[in-house]
Protein backbone atom coordinates (compact mmCIF):
# COMPACT_ATOMS: atom_id res chain seq x y z
CA UNK A 1 0.00 0.00 0.00
CA UNK A 2 2.80 2.42 0.90
CA UNK A 3 4.62 1.60 -2.33
CA UNK A 4 1.52 2.09 -4.48
CA UNK A 5 0.63 5.41 -2.85
CA UNK A 6 4.15 6.75 -3.42
CA UNK A 7 4.01 5.60 -7.05
CA UNK A 8 0.62 7.29 -7.47
CA UNK A 9 2.21 10.50 -6.19
CA UNK A 10 4.74 10.36 -9.03
CA UNK A 11 7.84 9.15 -7.18
CA UNK A 12 10.35 6.62 -8.44
CA UNK A 13 9.97 3.89 -5.80
CA UNK A 14 11.83 0.72 -4.89
CA UNK A 15 10.21 -2.14 -3.00
CA UNK A 16 12.02 -4.88 -1.08
CA UNK A 17 9.92 -7.68 0.42
CA UNK A 18 10.44 -11.27 1.51
CA UNK A 19 10.19 -14.14 1.14
CA UNK A 20 9.44 -14.88 -2.49
CA UNK A 21 6.94 -17.42 -3.79
CA UNK A 22 8.60 -18.85 -6.91
CA UNK A 23 11.43 -16.59 -8.16
CA UNK A 24 13.89 -14.73 -5.92
CA UNK A 25 13.56 -11.66 -8.17
CA UNK A 26 10.02 -11.13 -6.81
CA UNK A 27 11.70 -9.51 -3.79
CA UNK A 28 13.17 -6.58 -5.74
CA UNK A 29 11.08 -4.05 -7.60
CA UNK A 30 11.66 -0.50 -8.87
CA UNK A 31 8.86 1.38 -10.61
CA UNK A 32 6.89 -1.82 -11.24
CA UNK A 33 9.84 -3.57 -12.89
CA UNK A 34 11.50 -6.48 -11.14
CA UNK A 35 15.26 -6.75 -11.17
CA UNK A 36 16.36 -8.49 -14.37
CA UNK A 37 18.14 -11.84 -14.34
CA UNK A 38 21.19 -10.10 -15.81
CA UNK A 39 21.28 -7.42 -13.09
CA UNK A 40 20.77 -10.03 -10.36
CA UNK A 41 23.68 -12.04 -11.77
CA UNK A 42 25.86 -8.92 -12.02
CA UNK A 43 25.29 -7.85 -8.43
CA UNK A 44 25.82 -11.42 -7.23
CA UNK A 45 29.17 -11.48 -9.03
CA UNK A 46 30.24 -8.08 -7.69
CA UNK A 47 29.24 -8.82 -4.09
CA UNK A 48 30.26 -12.47 -3.95
CA UNK A 49 33.73 -11.96 -2.47
CA UNK A 50 32.35 -9.80 0.34
CA UNK A 51 29.44 -12.18 0.99
CA UNK A 52 31.82 -15.12 1.29
CA UNK A 53 34.43 -13.20 3.30
CA UNK A 54 31.97 -12.23 6.05
CA UNK A 55 29.87 -15.40 5.83
CA UNK A 56 26.72 -13.45 5.01
CA UNK A 57 23.40 -15.27 5.05
CA UNK A 58 21.17 -15.63 2.01
CA UNK A 59 18.89 -12.87 3.31
CA UNK A 60 21.82 -10.55 4.04
CA UNK A 61 23.10 -11.10 0.50
CA UNK A 62 19.72 -10.47 -1.12
CA UNK A 63 19.29 -7.33 0.99
CA UNK A 64 22.61 -5.99 -0.29
CA UNK A 65 21.63 -6.84 -3.88
CA UNK A 66 18.25 -5.15 -3.46
CA UNK A 67 19.70 -1.94 -2.02
CA UNK A 68 22.39 -1.83 -4.71
CA UNK A 69 19.79 -2.34 -7.43
CA UNK A 70 17.50 0.39 -6.04
CA UNK A 71 20.41 2.82 -5.91
CA UNK A 72 21.61 1.91 -9.40
CA UNK A 73 18.13 2.43 -10.82
CA UNK A 74 17.81 5.83 -9.15
CA UNK A 75 14.83 5.29 -6.88
CA UNK A 76 13.75 8.41 -4.98
CA UNK A 77 12.54 6.34 -2.05
CA UNK A 78 12.57 2.68 -1.04
CA UNK A 79 9.93 0.77 0.90
CA UNK A 80 11.83 -1.97 2.77
CA UNK A 81 10.13 -4.74 4.70
CA UNK A 82 12.02 -6.12 7.68
CA UNK A 83 12.82 -9.78 7.24
CA UNK A 84 12.79 -11.05 10.82
CA UNK A 85 12.54 -9.17 14.10
CA UNK A 86 14.07 -5.75 13.60
CA UNK A 87 17.06 -4.92 15.77
CA UNK A 88 19.40 -7.48 14.20
CA UNK A 89 17.76 -7.68 10.78
CA UNK A 90 20.00 -6.73 7.88
CA UNK A 91 17.50 -4.13 6.63
CA UNK A 92 18.22 -2.21 9.85
CA UNK A 93 21.38 -0.71 8.35
CA UNK A 94 19.01 1.91 6.93
CA UNK A 95 18.16 5.18 8.65
CA UNK A 96 14.61 5.54 7.38
CA UNK A 97 12.47 8.60 6.73
CA UNK A 98 9.77 6.88 8.80
CA UNK A 99 9.15 3.35 10.04
CA UNK A 100 6.31 1.26 11.46
CA UNK A 101 5.47 -1.92 13.34
CA UNK A 102 2.11 -3.21 12.17
CA UNK A 103 1.50 -6.02 14.62
CA UNK A 104 3.29 -8.28 17.11
CA UNK A 105 2.65 -12.03 16.79
CA UNK A 106 4.33 -15.12 18.20
CA UNK A 107 6.48 -16.19 15.26
CA UNK A 108 10.11 -17.18 14.60
CA UNK A 109 10.33 -18.24 18.25
CA UNK A 110 13.64 -20.04 17.62
CA UNK A 111 15.24 -16.65 16.85
CA UNK A 112 13.06 -14.11 18.66
CA UNK A 113 11.95 -16.09 21.71
CA UNK A 114 8.44 -17.11 22.76
CA UNK A 115 7.57 -13.93 24.64
CA UNK A 116 5.42 -11.37 22.83
CA UNK A 117 7.03 -8.64 24.89
CA UNK A 118 10.49 -9.81 23.83
CA UNK A 119 9.42 -9.98 20.19
CA UNK A 120 8.03 -6.45 20.51
CA UNK A 121 11.37 -5.19 21.81
CA UNK A 122 13.15 -6.84 18.86
CA UNK A 123 10.75 -5.17 16.42
CA UNK A 124 11.23 -1.81 18.12
CA UNK A 125 14.93 -2.13 17.29
CA UNK A 126 14.21 -0.36 13.97
CA UNK A 127 13.45 2.88 15.87
CA UNK A 128 15.99 5.65 15.20
CA UNK A 129 16.66 9.05 16.83
CA UNK A 130 14.36 11.73 15.49
CA UNK A 131 12.59 9.34 13.09
CA UNK A 132 8.79 8.82 13.25
CA UNK A 133 7.96 5.38 14.65
CA UNK A 134 4.37 4.33 13.89
CA UNK A 135 2.76 1.71 16.15
CA UNK A 136 -0.07 -0.27 14.61
CA UNK A 137 -0.35 -2.87 17.39
CA UNK A 138 -3.60 -2.62 19.39
CA UNK A 139 -2.72 -4.63 22.52
CA UNK A 140 -2.10 -1.98 25.23
CA UNK A 141 0.72 -3.84 26.98
CA UNK A 142 2.58 -4.55 23.75
CA UNK A 143 2.05 -0.93 22.64
CA UNK A 144 3.66 0.09 25.91
CA UNK A 145 6.71 -2.08 25.23
CA UNK A 146 7.05 -0.73 21.69
CA UNK A 147 6.62 2.87 22.78
CA UNK A 148 9.07 2.61 25.68
CA UNK A 149 11.78 1.05 23.52
CA UNK A 150 11.23 3.57 20.72
CA UNK A 151 11.38 6.54 23.10
CA UNK A 152 14.58 5.15 24.61
CA UNK A 153 16.00 5.21 21.07
CA UNK A 154 14.95 8.84 20.65
CA UNK A 155 12.28 8.10 18.03
CA UNK A 156 9.13 10.17 17.50
CA UNK A 157 6.33 7.81 18.54
CA UNK A 158 2.99 7.88 16.72
CA UNK A 159 0.24 5.47 17.77
CA UNK A 160 -2.50 4.49 15.35
CA UNK A 161 -5.79 4.54 17.33
CA UNK A 162 -6.87 0.94 18.08
CA UNK A 163 -10.21 1.35 16.32
CA UNK A 164 -8.76 3.04 13.21
CA UNK A 165 -9.58 1.32 9.91
CA UNK A 166 -9.17 2.55 6.36
CA UNK A 167 -12.60 3.25 4.88
CA UNK A 168 -11.69 3.77 1.23
CA UNK A 169 -11.48 1.27 -1.60
CA UNK A 170 -8.92 -1.51 -1.27
CA UNK A 171 -7.80 -4.00 -3.89
CA UNK A 172 -6.39 -6.30 -1.20
CA UNK A 173 -8.94 -8.75 0.19
CA UNK A 174 -9.41 -9.71 3.82
CA UNK A 175 -10.95 -7.72 6.66
CA UNK A 176 -7.54 -7.27 8.33
CA UNK A 177 -6.40 -5.12 5.41
CA UNK A 178 -8.64 -2.29 6.68
CA UNK A 179 -6.41 -2.06 9.74
CA UNK A 180 -3.27 -2.37 7.61
CA UNK A 181 -4.59 0.47 5.47
CA UNK A 182 -4.92 2.71 8.51
CA UNK A 183 -1.34 1.93 9.55
CA UNK A 184 -0.02 2.48 6.02
CA UNK A 185 -1.80 5.84 5.72
CA UNK A 186 -0.42 6.97 9.08
CA UNK A 187 3.10 5.96 8.01
CA UNK A 188 2.76 7.92 4.76
CA UNK A 189 1.60 10.97 6.70
CA UNK A 190 4.81 10.94 8.75
CA UNK A 191 7.08 11.25 5.70
CA UNK A 192 8.90 14.51 4.94
CA UNK A 193 6.82 16.95 2.89
CA UNK A 194 8.84 16.27 -0.26
CA UNK A 195 7.79 12.60 -0.16
CA UNK A 196 4.36 12.79 1.52
CA UNK A 197 1.60 11.75 -0.93
CA UNK A 198 -1.61 13.80 -1.14
CA UNK A 199 -4.84 12.12 -0.05
CA UNK A 200 -5.92 11.41 -3.63
CA UNK A 201 -2.65 9.58 -4.34
CA UNK A 202 -3.16 7.48 -1.19
CA UNK A 203 -6.68 6.63 -2.34
CA UNK A 204 -5.55 5.68 -5.84
CA UNK A 205 -2.57 3.73 -4.54
CA UNK A 206 -4.53 1.73 -1.98
CA UNK A 207 -7.21 0.96 -4.57
CA UNK A 208 -4.51 -0.51 -6.85
CA UNK A 209 -2.32 -2.32 -4.30
CA UNK A 210 -2.18 -6.07 -4.80
CA UNK A 211 0.25 -8.70 -3.55
CA UNK A 212 0.48 -12.27 -4.85
CA UNK A 213 -0.46 -14.83 -2.24
CA UNK A 214 -2.28 -12.46 0.13
CA UNK A 215 -5.99 -13.30 0.01
CA UNK A 216 -5.28 -13.64 -3.68
CA UNK A 217 -8.41 -14.75 -5.58
CA UNK A 218 -7.96 -16.09 -9.11
CA UNK A 219 -11.07 -17.75 -10.46
CA UNK A 220 -11.89 -20.72 -8.24
CA UNK A 221 -8.52 -20.43 -6.46
CA UNK A 222 -7.71 -18.44 -3.33
CA UNK A 223 -4.05 -18.26 -2.28
CA UNK A 224 -2.95 -16.99 1.11
CA UNK A 225 0.48 -17.38 2.69
CA UNK A 226 -0.98 -17.43 6.23
CA UNK A 227 1.90 -19.12 8.04
CA UNK A 228 1.17 -18.60 11.74
CA UNK A 229 -1.98 -18.73 13.90
CA UNK A 230 -2.59 -14.99 13.56
CA UNK A 231 -2.34 -15.16 9.78
CA UNK A 232 -4.60 -18.20 9.60
CA UNK A 233 -7.16 -16.54 11.88
CA UNK A 234 -7.17 -13.48 9.61
CA UNK A 235 -7.64 -15.68 6.56
CA UNK A 236 -10.53 -17.59 8.14
CA UNK A 237 -12.17 -14.33 9.21
CA UNK A 238 -11.91 -13.09 5.64
CA UNK A 239 -13.56 -16.24 4.32
CA UNK A 240 -16.72 -15.42 6.25
CA UNK A 241 -17.42 -12.38 4.08
CA UNK A 242 -15.81 -13.54 0.83
CA UNK A 243 -18.91 -15.32 -0.56
CA UNK A 244 -16.92 -18.35 -1.74
CA UNK A 245 -18.80 -20.85 -3.87
CA UNK A 246 -19.14 -24.23 -2.11
CA UNK A 247 -17.94 -26.88 -1.82
CA UNK A 248 -14.74 -25.26 -0.53
CA UNK A 249 -11.63 -27.44 -0.29
CA UNK A 250 -8.28 -26.42 1.20
CA UNK A 251 -4.73 -27.61 0.48
CA UNK A 252 -2.61 -26.88 3.54
CA UNK A 253 1.12 -27.26 4.11
CA UNK A 254 2.66 -25.88 7.31
CA UNK A 255 6.23 -25.88 8.61
CA UNK A 256 7.14 -27.99 11.63
CA UNK A 257 8.18 -25.01 13.77
CA UNK A 258 4.77 -23.30 13.54
CA UNK A 259 1.75 -24.04 15.74
CA UNK A 260 0.29 -26.18 13.00
CA UNK A 261 -2.29 -27.80 15.25
CA UNK A 262 -4.03 -24.51 15.96
CA UNK A 263 -3.69 -23.42 12.33
CA UNK A 264 -5.10 -26.62 10.87
CA UNK A 265 -7.91 -26.57 13.40
CA UNK A 266 -8.91 -23.07 12.29
CA UNK A 267 -8.93 -24.04 8.62
CA UNK A 268 -10.72 -27.35 9.19
CA UNK A 269 -13.61 -25.55 10.84
CA UNK A 270 -14.04 -23.14 7.94
CA UNK A 271 -14.09 -25.38 4.84
CA UNK A 272 -15.74 -28.53 3.50
CA UNK A 273 -12.56 -30.57 3.13
CA UNK A 274 -8.85 -30.33 3.97
CA UNK A 275 -5.87 -31.92 2.21
CA UNK A 276 -2.57 -31.85 4.12
CA UNK A 277 0.64 -32.20 2.13
CA UNK A 278 4.36 -31.53 2.16
CA UNK A 279 5.45 -28.52 0.07
CA UNK A 280 8.58 -29.76 -1.75
CA UNK A 281 10.48 -26.46 -1.50
CA UNK A 282 10.34 -26.49 2.33
CA UNK A 283 13.67 -27.36 4.00
CA UNK A 284 13.60 -31.04 5.07
CA UNK A 285 14.42 -30.15 8.67
CA UNK A 286 11.30 -27.95 8.81
CA UNK A 287 8.91 -30.49 7.27
CA UNK A 288 5.87 -31.18 9.42
CA UNK A 289 5.07 -34.69 10.60
CA UNK A 290 2.22 -35.86 8.38
CA UNK A 291 1.76 -39.04 10.43
CA UNK A 292 1.06 -36.84 13.45
CA UNK A 293 -1.27 -34.71 11.31
CA UNK A 294 -3.24 -37.82 10.36
CA UNK A 295 -3.46 -38.89 14.00
CA UNK A 296 -4.68 -35.52 15.28
CA UNK A 297 -6.93 -34.70 12.32
CA UNK A 298 -8.51 -37.96 11.16
CA UNK A 299 -11.01 -36.12 8.93
CA UNK A 300 -8.24 -34.52 6.87
CA UNK A 301 -6.89 -36.22 3.75
CA UNK A 302 -3.14 -36.64 4.17
CA UNK A 303 -1.27 -36.91 0.86
CA UNK A 304 2.52 -36.51 1.15
CA UNK A 305 3.01 -36.10 -2.60
CA UNK A 306 2.32 -32.44 -3.30
CA UNK A 307 1.45 -32.88 -6.97
CA UNK A 308 -1.12 -35.57 -6.17
CA UNK A 309 -2.58 -33.46 -3.34
CA UNK A 310 -2.90 -30.48 -5.69
CA UNK A 311 -4.83 -32.64 -8.15
CA UNK A 312 -7.01 -34.31 -5.49
CA UNK A 313 -8.04 -31.09 -3.73
CA UNK A 314 -9.68 -29.85 -6.92
CA UNK A 315 -11.93 -32.91 -7.25
CA UNK A 316 -15.53 -31.83 -6.66
CA UNK A 317 -14.53 -28.38 -5.40
CA UNK A 318 -16.00 -25.10 -6.64
CA UNK A 319 -13.43 -23.16 -4.58
CA UNK A 320 -9.90 -24.24 -3.65
CA UNK A 321 -7.86 -22.51 -0.93
CA UNK A 322 -4.08 -22.96 -0.79
CA UNK A 323 -2.51 -21.82 2.49
CA UNK A 324 -0.12 -22.54 5.33
CA UNK A 325 3.24 -21.16 4.19
CA UNK A 326 5.03 -19.28 1.44
CA UNK A 327 6.43 -22.65 0.33
CA UNK A 328 2.93 -24.12 -0.08
CA UNK A 329 1.56 -21.20 -2.07
CA UNK A 330 4.69 -20.84 -4.17
CA UNK A 331 4.90 -24.55 -4.98
CA UNK A 332 1.24 -24.56 -6.01
CA UNK A 333 1.60 -21.45 -8.18
CA UNK A 334 4.66 -22.91 -9.87
CA UNK A 335 2.63 -25.98 -10.88
CA UNK A 336 -0.53 -24.17 -12.04
CA UNK A 337 -0.19 -22.74 -15.57
CA UNK A 338 -0.05 -18.95 -15.64
CA UNK A 339 -0.10 -18.45 -11.86
CA UNK A 340 3.60 -17.77 -11.09
CA UNK A 341 4.14 -14.10 -10.04
CA UNK A 342 6.94 -13.63 -12.61
CA UNK A 343 6.21 -14.95 -16.07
Amino acid sequence: MVYRALRAAGHSVGLYTSPHLVDVRERMLVDDRHITPEAFAQWTHELRDTVEAIGASFFEATTAIAFADCAARGADVVVAEVGLGGKLDSTNVLTPAACAVTHVARDHADYLGDSLEGIAREKAGIAKPGVPFVIGEIDPSLCGVLESAARDAGALVVRVPPDAAYEGRLALGGTHQRRNGAVARCLLQQLPAVLRPPDEAIERGFAAARLPGRFDRRGKWLFDVAHNPGGMAALVAGLETAHLEPPVHALVGILRDKDWGEMLGLMSGAVDGVWASQPPSAPPERAWDLAEVARRFPDATVEPDFGRALAQVQDGARTVIVAGSFHTVGDAMARLPGFAPLR
